[in-house]
């Protein structure tokens, strides 16, 4: 940035010809580990010694900022390398307290602010791409943070850059002769109203159960001209998606439809219709009810063994159940049972059913693509392309181990999946775009590399929200990584929550009919999140909800304000 200068520490005018693009997009994060603070040190001595001498130097060529342990830095970084970085402070006294008395009386009333600072840019990324990224990720954590105003001492020559940006000048001009520095405040709604045009617009952190955010390359096969279902490259492109299903699931078959999670379950209880005996429904959340009613719809004969959402059927609560219930030859259950976030025992649901000589049938609309599944065994399964699998919302899927045959005088037409196999997938008019993007999203990714990801995130992330005073849902011998499920307190509304938290740039499930009769919200990481990125929404969560929990850390949040 030409000429920035933040708590009298100023860059220099860069060379036009010293610019050049990052070799590979160029991240954006809060610092958080000790080799990016050490580059921090690195960066500063560079910018703030070697080419400003305001500092006198050192044989370690490194300089640690005297309020190092209460900034918060945002950073980019090339690869490994430290590019940039800004710092945010919200202890008082500023180093404005100390220039112009009474600060306080030239700033707008009411207001929460924070010292931004020690703005640094390597020279050959002072193209403007790596100073708006460091300025998107800036304000949306001081918004998460509940600061709505920043205050810098500009330099006099930069004075039409920070108006554009939507700072505002106040107080004298301080500082020497030589370093003249005009006292600013930048509102966040002043940001968003002036800044638009030098900033690319700030992104929602996508943190719903689906439609998840989905990869450039799945975009991209989306987008390609479509196909005849009845074309032999489409028939290669349904059969390498089927392989490559089988491959991370385990599973014997799977047939692919057009439609949501419903529609492959709908197939599934079908199946089921063609079954002689009675089944057994385990339900422990929303989706288990749903196995019911599907169930139900299709006059099948069952019993039911409910638990309280939240709990999970382990070992002992299962078999008692079992023994309590009547003889079955199938039973259905969920695996990721989305409404709670309890993970159910896939491994104890097989020897269940192989003890009792009784089909196996699973939800795992939730659990593919988040968890590691192995359908071997399994009679019938179901799941969905829009949630863990990264693939756009739209098809539906149903795993078997079976020689499933049409069933015409007793399924529909587009339920039968026995006509699905019998047709070689392909019975009716289908979607080579959405089966082209499901199967580039199955392959880009290192599935086991992913899944214990997700458990190293997800175990961090429930550890900070317990200490934060959340109360999860889900007991932690049973928690599915992707979705953690908060219970709020009763003075709060999840639905309000959860708008708040939308405007503060996360998107959160909570307008499901089953998460506001509860009171509930969710966090899911389906879809590609980072540290940083959940660190903001725990600073959101600490500035809408009150972590006062100081006796428990299972008890439900309570609201900052009325």
């Amino acid at each position: 940035m030409p000429g920035a200068q933040f708590r009298g520490k100023k860059l220099p005018m860069p060379d036009p010809g010293d610019r050049v693009a990052p070799r590979a997009p160029v991240t954006f994060k809060i610092a958080s580990e000790e080799w990016e603070f050490e580059a921090i040190h690195r960066l500063n001595y560079r910018v703030f010694v070697e080419e400003i001498p305001q500092h006198p130097a050192n044989a370690e060529r490194r300089l640690i900022d005297r309020f190092h342990d209460e900034n918060t830095y945002v950073i980019g970084l090339d690869g490994h390398r430290l590019v940039g970085m800004v710092a945010a402070r919200g202890n008082r006294p500023f180093s404005l307290d100390q220039k112009l008395p009474n600060l306080d009386s030239y700033l707008p009333p009411g207001r929460k602010v924070v010292e931004i600072r020690l703005l640094a840019v390597e020279g050959r990324y002072r193209s403007g791409v790596v100073l708006a990224g460091l300025f998107r990720l800036l304000f949306r954590h001081l918004r998460a943070s509940g600061y709505d105003l920043g205050i810098i001492s500009g330099t006099t020559r930069q004075t039409l850059l920070y108006r554009h940006l939507g700072f505002v000048p106040f107080g004298p001009v301080v500082g020497a002769d030589d370093a003249l520095f005009q006292p600013m405040y930048l509102t966040l709604e002043g940001f968003d109203a002036r800044s638009r045009d030098l900033l690319s617009p700030v992104g929602p952190i996508n943190l719903m159960p689906g439609p998840v955010t989905v990869a450039d390359e799945v975009r991209a096969a989306l987008a390609g001209e479509p196909v005849s279902h009845r074309a032999e490259a489409f028939l290669g492109i349904l059969r390498l998606t089927q392989q490559r299903l089988c491959r991370l699931t385990c599973a014997r078959t799977a047939e692919i439809f057009l439609g949501s999670g419903t529609l492959a379950n709908d197939v599934v209880a079908g199946q089921l219709s063609l079954e002689q005996g009675r089944g057994l429904i385990l339900s422990n959340g929303e989706f288990g009810e749903r196995l019911v009613d599907h169930a139900a719809r299709f006059r099948l004969a069952f019993d039911v063994v409910r638990l309280d959402w939240g709990q999970a059927f382990d070992h002992d609560t299962l078999r008692r159940a079992v023994r309590a219930a009547r003889s079955f030859n199938w039973l259905w259950a969920v695996h990721c049972e989305t409404s709670t976030g309890v993970l159910n025992d896939l491994d104890l649901l097989k020897r269940i059913c192989e003890d009792a000589g009784a089909k196996l049938c699973v939800d795992c609309v939730s659990s593919i693509g988040t968890v590691p599944v192995d359908l071997s065994g399994v009679y019938l399964a179901s799941s969905v392309s829009g949630k863990g699998l990264g693939a756009f919302p739209g098809i539906a899927m149903v795993f078997y181990s079976h020689l499933a045959t049409p069933a015409p005088e007793r399924l529909p037409r587009y339920l039968d999946l026995g006509l699905y196999a019998a047709r070689s997938g392909v019975p009716f008019t289908h979607s080579s775009n959405l089966v082209s993007a499901l199967s580039v999203a199955v392959e880009r990714v290192n599935w086991s590399a992913r899944f214990g990801e997700l458990v190293e995130l997800s175990t961090w992330l429930r550890v900070r929200l317990r200490a934060m005073g959340a109360h999860i849902v889900a007991p932690d011998g049973h928690a599915a990584p992707a979705v953690i499920t908060l219970a709020l307190a009763s003075g709060v509304r999840s639905e309000a929550v959860g708008r708040q938290l939308e405007q503060a740039g996360y998107l959160l499930g909570y307008c499901s009919g089953y998460l506001l009769a509860r009171n509930w919200i969710q966090i899911c990481l389906m879809s590609p999140v980072s540290r940083s990125d959940l660190e903001g929404l725990l600073a959101a969560l600490r500035a809408y909800v009150v972590a006062s929990c100081p006796e428990s850390h299972s008890r439900p949040l309570h609201p900052v304000h009325a």
